[in-house]
């Protein structure tokens, strides 16, 4: 039985978007870096500096190293992690609500 390498089903991408999504994902460290070792934000702008490019960062991983797209071969990997996503949100809001009450019924007036 011979396998050819073109059987996987799986997208692999260039050279090119490799450097590209490595490029950004060192600037989209380094940004942060750099918002926080400067200091010359308030703490409130740092902290949605530092997660808006968390959140790019991830967004540029997806894409640019697992070569996750809109296409019909992707389409359930796209939905499994919407629905991982939704689960892990799920369990992190409860979490918080679920000691924010705590919090709040264990306090002595």
């Amino acid at each position: 039985m011979s396998h050819s390498t073109t059987d996987h089903g799986a997208s692999h991408g260039s050279v090119q978007s490799y450097v590209i999504g490595f490029v950004m994902s060192v600037i989209l460290t380094v940004i942060p870096f750099g918002l926080v070792m400067a200091g010359a934000a308030s703490p409130s702008v740092i902290m949605a500096g530092v997660v808006g490019c968390a959140v790019v960062q991830i967004l540029v991983h997806l894409v640019y190293f697992l070569h996750l797209n809109s296409s019909s071969e992707q389409r359930w990997n796209v939905v499994a992690l919407v629905f991982a996503i939704l689960i892990i949100a799920i369990v992190v809001v409860g979490s918080i609500w679920i000691m924010l009450s705590a919090h709040h019924n264990m306090m002595i007036p």
